[in-house]
């Protein structure tokens, strides 16, 4: 299935259904009195978190989504029924926003979860509930309202703990694919890799991270050139990327210092919190140089790329190095969620002692012995 991340659509709720104005007419009740029904509710618009879901192809194509007016109310008392609600499903990862104003409506993070898009209009009111005393006869009736309307941007950002950064060919498809269970296609030309791919790395049987792999940069690519930078986006949600970079290209006349500075330029150029995340450097494709001259080649880029922090050798293609990698990698990523819990665990203590002490003075609060 094509995959797609970003789409345009229109969500309109059902309007309610009228209310109705109408009076009993019985034989043996001459003054019967009111009997109009309320008109139903208008079908809302929801909007699900599917984890079966993996593009917004869906939605690239079929634009507008409507749902069913309420009915309108009848007499002898009968209600209009109410219409029912619409549920779109959405890949787990999805953000929505307003077309118009820009606002964050939703960040569909958790599989099964429910975002209201447009809310159905409420019925209206039938006459039977402007009887008064001094009433006894009222016409009065309400019309339905009408169903929220909206324009909304839809954006996919792939959830994953690890991204990949690199030129084309660099060696990302085939790093994932000897480390995970993604099989992306790889071959020894440009922009093979066309969309993200997700693939899970099971470091043992309970112990586990998700890595993404995006298609390639090249130099310019936040003005357009290759294709673009609009899969990093998918990167925004990664807790660690991992920059990997072509120590040995075919040809001679390509150096991978300026190729790896380039990349730097363009995630720097798309946005400063994904620049400003943690970066681990990935020297691949060692395999190709001769031993003698590895440890001068891997010396000599970092030097020149002026990188201080970490650094890696593998060759993805025959595995070497890989296994130590994914090893501090989850370590590293086992820290983090570890400090991240301390920090919320600190903060919940920090909150309930705020609430704790109570002023047995304070007017809002009755001290029972």
């Amino acid at each position: 299935m094509k995959f797609i991340d970003e789409a345009k659509i229109e969500v309109i709720a059902g309007d309610g259904g009228n209310g109705v104005a109408s009076f009993c007419r019985e034989k043996f009740r001459p003054f019967g009195g009111p009997d109009g029904g309320d008109g139903g509710k208008g079908g809302s618009i929801w909007a699900v978190a599917d984890r079966n879901v993996n593009t917004l192809i869906d939605y690239r194509y079929s634009k507008l989504h409507k749902a069913r007016n309420g009915e309108n109310g009848r007499g002898s008392d009968c209600y209009g029924k109410g219409a029912d609600d619409i549920f779109l499903r959405m890949p787990v990862g999805t953000l929505i926003v307003d077309n118009n104003t820009g606002e964050h409506i939703a960040d569909l993070t958790d599989h099964g979860q429910q975002v209201l898009l447009a809310l159905g209009g409420e019925g209206g009111w039938g006459n039977i509930h402007f009887k008064t005393s001094t009433n006894r006869a009222p016409r009065q009736k309400t019309e339905g309202k009408e169903g929220q309307r909206r324009e909304l941007r839809l954006e996919l950002k792939v959830l994953a703990d690890v991204g990949l950064l690199g030129m084309p060919n660099a060696g990302k498809s085939t790093f994932i694919t000897a480390v995970s269970n993604a099989r992306p296609k790889i071959a020894d030309y440009p922009f093979t890799t066309l969309h993200p791919n997700l693939g899970v790395v099971r470091v043992s049987h309970e112990k586990s991270f998700v890595i993404a792999d995006i298609p390639g940069l090249i130099e310019g690519a936040a003005d357009g050139a290759g294709l673009g930078v609009q899969f990093l986006r998918h990167l925004q949600r990664t807790g660690l990327l991992l920059h990997i970079v072509d120590l040995a290209p075919f040809e001679d006349t390509v150096d991978p210092v300026k190729e790896a500075k380039a990349i730097v330029k363009e995630l720097q150029k798309y946005d400063d919190s994904l620049f400003e995340k943690p970066r681990w450097l990935v020297l691949n494709k060692l395999d190709v140089i001769p031993e003698a001259e590895r440890a001068k080649r891997v010396k000599d880029f970092v030097k020149r790329f002026g990188w201080k922090g970490p650094v890696f050798e593998i060759s993805a293609l025959n595995r070497d190095g890989c296994e130590d990698l994914i090893n501090e990698i989850y370590g590293y990523l086992e820290t983090k969620r570890q400090q991240e819990h301390r920090a919320e665990e600190t903060q919940m203590t920090e909150e309930a002692r705020g609430i704790s002490s109570i002023d047995p003075d304070d007017p809002r609060f009755k001290v029972i012995d």
